[in-house]
């Protein structure tokens, strides 16, 4: 279908993609699928909080992937990402998690939570990066994650952060008594120095890892949006299969974009869970408006936006605002009415009027109506999901396209103030979103109305029934229509 995935590579240095999400498989090479690639090892990244944990997964991944914010406590969920590191042996492929901090005082009484994404962490990993800040010494939470760790069979790097300066050998050396003694490597994952003897000792622990990077390229990307406690952390669980993501009645629960990759009738897929969105004027923290950039940048790199509603609430300006993100940036959109168990007398076909009178412009998007908590519309949501993708894949012949475009030509003629407007010629030049290239003898003369015209017109007669097109203006000589 749509996705693709550019290459990452980080050792030292410059992120070198910060709009990059660097979650996801990608092709081989030479551009054919990988077939029966072995699994890129997991490594877990633990500490206690505000040691560095996800500036080190994002400068291993080289991408801005975890949200980095100067309080205790902003990771939550496991962030799990593919990340291609320069061992002595040459480029690896590796699976690095980021985890919540150990022994956090969450604000939201979270903890528990985090203490468990931790723990499912661990469990999958075959080596762990035991971090810890050079320039705060050796912590009583130290001192007990080291104690947590010391029981476990994996093998464990004792990780030295925050050594931006020369002076700090005897520092680095006090960190022996917490009893690990591979390592310590002195890093600054900030600046990112240091990080060669780490890389060159992960890949002598983990040689089995992989030169080319594993897995298929997923089929569709889904980003599921919507307001705060609508349910996209459960429809994510639901859809994986398994308890993914942190679920719980505090709104603003989920803070990064978390991709989490599931199968379905042998398709690799990957479910974007986001933060949810709130007015700009009550965004309280940085926290909250880093999330809230991450959910809009899920948006743009989604193949098929689920606009998740609580149908036991009215819909906001806060969810017109999502669709109409999605639509401007040609994302296909399913509005996805969720605890519809919760709603009442209401039925499908009265909600459905209701969110027509709401999305006046939103007509040609598919409806769906689930309870992801109950478990009961959720493969029907997934299977109207995956159906637009295929949708925004097609291609139509150009002899087609110029027939359905004669017709809606003769049908209205488009305005001109006087002039005369002639539209010559169509072809398609891409998919995903399918994108039309209009030659016309003066693009100047053709206003939105009338483009608006053409994209109802060539959803109407083409099959692209539900997906939102993209028409592209250009001047041209005369080569005119059959």
């Amino acid at each position: 279908m749509c996705s693709t995935t550019p290459d990452n590579a980080a050792r030292e240095g410059e992120l070198p993609d910060p709009d990059y999400a660097g979650q996801g498989a990608v092709d081989s090479a030479d551009g054919s699928e990988p077939q029966d690639m072995p699994p890129a090892p997991r490594i877990a990244i633990v500490g206690r909080p505000n040691v560095g944990k996800s500036t080190l997964l994002n400068r291993m991944v080289g991408s801005r992937v975890s949200i980095v914010e100067p309080t205790a406590g902003v990771t939550r969920d496991r962030v799990t990402v593919q990340a291609r590191l320069a061992t002595a042996d040459g480029p690896r492929w590796f699976e690095v998690v980021d985890t919540g901090g150990i022994g956090i005082v969450d604000r939201d009484d979270l903890g528990p939570h985090v203490e468990g994404q931790v723990a499912a962490a661990l469990s999958g990993a075959q080596l762990i990066l035991f971090l810890v800040d050079v320039r705060e010494g050796i912590t009583p939470l130290d001192q007990e994650v080291a104690a947590r760790l010391r029981g476990t069979e994996i093998p464990v790097l004792l990780v030295v952060n925050k050594c931006e300066g020369t002076d700090l050998e005897w520092d680095v050396d006090s960190f022996r008594r917490l009893g690990f003694h591979d390592g310590p490597f002195a890093l600054s994952a900030q600046n990112g120095g240091g990080l060669s003897d780490l890389y060159d000792r992960i890949g002598e622990l983990l040689p089995e890892a992989p030169e080319e990077r594993p897995g298929r390229t997923p089929a569709l990307k889904l980003a599921v949006v919507g307001r705060r406690n609508a349910g996209k952390s459960t429809l994510i669980n639901r859809l994986a299969q398994e308890e993914r993501m942190i679920v719980s009645e505090v709104p603003g629960t989920t803070r990064d974009a978390v991709d989490v990759l599931f199968e379905r009738d042998g398709e690799t897929l990957v479910a974007i869970d986001t933060a949810g969105v709130r007015k700009k004027s009550r965004i309280a923290d940085a926290i909250e408006f880093y999330s809230e950039a991450r959910s809009r940048k899920s948006i743009r790199r989604a193949d098929v936006v689920i606009l998740l509603f609580d149908a036991t609430r009215p819909v906001s300006v806060l969810e017109k605002n999502l669709a109409r993100y999605a639509i401007d940036h040609h994302k296909p959109l399913v509005l996805a009415a969720n605890k519809f168990d919760l709603a009442g007398d209401l039925v499908p076909e009265d909600y459905r009027e209701y969110l027509e009178a709401e999305f006046p412009g939103l007509a040609f998007s598919p409806m769906a109506f689930l309870s992801a908590q109950e478990g009961f519309g959720v493969e029907e949501t997934l299977e109207v999901a995956r159906s637009l993708g295929a949708q925004a894949s097609l291609r139509v012949g150009t002899g087609e396209l110029n027939r359905v475009l004669k017709r809606a030509l003769e049908a209205r003629v488009p305005g001109s103030s006087g002039y005369r407007v002639r539209v010559r010629y169509a072809t398609q030049t891409d998919v995903c979103p399918p994108t039309f290239m209009l030659f016309v003898n003066d693009k100047k003369l053709i206003g939105k109305d009338y483009l608006r015209y053409l994209n109802n017109r060539l959803r109407e007669e083409l099959p692209f029934p539900d997906v939102p097109l993209r028409i592209v203006l250009r001047d041209s000589p005369r080569v005119e229509l059959d």
